[in-house]
């Protein structure tokens, strides 16, 4: 197996991760547009509300007994209708942009877990499956959540900042001066703590991904720890890694949350200063109460929407984080696309043959040297050797797992790199020693290796794996559920039903990489009748660490070093008294 990658996401270009999002976002650029429209037209209609108050206040102001109430009430009725129809279209754009948000994150998933379904198999060797998992749920979600709030917030809000700006500007060019000195310095400060947070987030994300990922190993190794009596042991851990995921999130937000209340006193003080100045020109003559009560109702309209933004920014660079770790497997490099001259294959006999193969995970390591070995078609071929020998490693190059980095594998007496992958590995059935049983019924989990299996056919095959017996004494015989872990049947019922599905694929080759492992002795025996049967006509690859169930095999492959230093039946490399006959002495004498 390759080593776990210890190396983390690449560090991504703002623009690039933004420019992705909008690519999605532009999936739904109809709904979008409307409600961009609506956020648009929400807020003009609501910003007009402090003019509309100024010139009321103005009207007030023209001394007693002069006040036109008829004006007032235009004026405030004119408000009511504004900021109801303002409300209305708030109300219609939340409900589109939860719709967008929530097309967007099923597309979003859709194509990650399309891309994890491309990936080769080291991808997976190689990370976490708890950090994938926290990945297509928790960053998704995350992005999600920014979209659905943030995205048009955004766009709201700098339509705010600009009709204010104009507005203020056409009430008053003095006091405009006045905002004018303080918003350079919103706006480095927020730039200057952007720069400083976001790494905070990457690292946030990333913590997560790993506190995910422990978690998953430790469920899933639950057992085991138990038997250990190591619940201690593992607490400890996790509270090491759940306080770096803390301190992570501490220390983003930590620093996210001072933007907010900074830009929010430097608005203050604009304020402040705008009163201060409006205060003065009304003593000269120059403005007029309705004038400075519209400026400051701008001006707070002006600073609402930059302390929005300020407050909004954690979760913004949240999302980017997110966005930078989901993009992450977006471009991972693919399996290689086959290429265009490549041939599928009928009628597959099963000869075999390794010519002068070598392979390793790095290029500097080989596990496998110069391997050479023929399988003939219906042979059975052992392969047995220590752990860490290069036995399963040999197995992944047979289906093109991984490519070689030297010499040839051949099927038919054709180079596998010449055909379709996905030809080749359907001409192979494989029971793995790791059990794969997905959440379904046993019928369903049985069937699986063969399209439109019909109940005779299942029930024969498990009858052949020594399973049908077992079954019949469910209460829904079948039609049991099994959950995704397969924690409501043994390891090894579990082991039963992948080989009762292999008896079902009607392949010309077949993988056995520890197939009864995990079953008992008894069972084992039992079961060796329906393996053979199963193997029959087929060339079969099995890999044992119990030499007993691969003494009738036809050829026995002896792995030391990722080199074959022994090869020939059971009887022939006992007469040998080399490494095959230590391992057996090991076990039997």
């Amino acid at each position: 197996m390759p080593p776990i990658s210890t190396k983390t996401d690449k560090p991504r270009n703002t623009k690039k991760a933004l420019g992705r999002i909008m690519t999605y976002i532009s999936s739904c650029k109809v709904l979008f547009i409307i409600a961009v429209i609506l956020a648009v037209a929400g807020n003009v209609l609501a910003l007009i509300g402090p003019n509309l108050s100024g010139k009321a206040i103005d009207v007030i102001a023209a001394g007693k007994g002069q006040v036109d109430f008829n004006k007032i009430y235009y004026y405030v009725g004119l408000m009511i209708v504004f900021y109801v129809i303002s409300v209305v279209m708030s109300y219609a754009l939340s409900v589109i942009m939860i719709k967008v948000a929530r097309s967007i994150a099923g597309k979003m998933r859709q194509d990650v877990f399309e891309k994890l379904m491309k990936l080769p198999v080291g991808y997976f060797d190689k990370n976490q499956a708890g950090d994938i998992i926290s990945r297509v749920s928790y960053d998704i979600d995350v992005i999600n959540s920014s979209i659905s709030t943030d995205v048009v917030q955004i766009v709201s809000s700098l339509v705010t900042i600009v009709f204010s700006l104009v507005m203020m500007f056409v009430i008053s060019k003095s006091l405009m001066v006045v905002v004018l000195v303080t918003l350079p310095v919103s706006i480095i400060y927020t730039k200057y703590m952007s720069k400083r947070t976001r790494p905070l987030f990457s690292k946030r994300s990333k913590s997560y991904g790993r506190m995910n990922g422990f978690t998953e190993e430790m469920f899933s190794g639950h057992k085991s720890i138990q038997a250990y009596a190591n619940e201690e042991g593992v607490i400890d851990d996790f509270a090491i890694v759940n306080m770096d995921a803390a301190d992570a999130y501490y220390n983003a937000d930590y620093m996210a949350t001072l933007i907010g209340p900074s830009v929010n006193f430097i608005n203050n003080l604009s304020l402040a200063l705008v009163a201060i100045v409006g205060a003065l020109l009304y003593l000269f003559g120059n403005i007029s109460v309705g004038s400075i009560s519209s400026f400051v109702l701008y001006s707070r309209k002006f600073s609402g929407p930059v302390n929005e933004i300020a407050n909004m920014l954690n979760e913004i660079l949240s999302a980017l984080a997110a966005a930078e770790r989901v993009f992450a497997i977006l471009d991972e490099p693919e399996e290689a696309a086959d290429s265009d001259d490549v041939t599928d294959i009928d009628n597959v006999k099963g000869e075999v043959e390794f010519d002068n193969v070598s392979f390793g995970y790095d290029a500097n390591k080989m596990i496998l040297k110069n391997v050479n070995l023929k399988a003939k078609p219906g042979q059975v071929i052992a392969i047995v050797g220590p752990t860490g020998a290069g036995k399963t490693t040999t197995i992944s190059l047979l289906m093109r797992f991984y490519e070689i980095n030297k010499g040839s594998i051949y099927l038919d007496g054709v180079n596998i790199q010449d055909m379709a992958r996905k030809s080749l590995r359907k001409a192979y059935t494989m029971v793995l020693q790791d059990t794969w049983i997905f959440n379904g019924t046993i019928r369903d989990n049985i069937a699986y290796a063969k399209e439109n299996a019909t109940d005779e056919e299942v029930i024969a095959a498990a009858k052949a794996a020594r399973l049908h017996s077992y079954i019949m004494t469910l209460p829904k015989g079948y039609d049991t559920v099994i959950n995704g872990d397969g924690n409501n049947i043994s390891k090894g019922q579990k082991q039963l039903i992948t080989i009762a599905r292999a008896m079902l694929d009607d392949s010309a080759l077949l993988i056995l990489d520890e197939a009864t492992s995990n079953v008992d002795t008894r069972t084992e025996k039992a079961i060796q009748k329906a393996m053979l049967e199963l193997m029959k006509g087929k060339t079969s690859f099995v890999i044992a660490h119990r030499l007993s169930t691969i003494q009738n095999a036809d050829l026995i492959l002896v792995v030391k070093d990722g080199n074959i230093v022994e090869q020939g039946t059971h009887e022939s490399l006992l007469d040998t008294k080399g490494v095959y006959y230590e391992m057996y002495s090991s076990q039997y004498m």
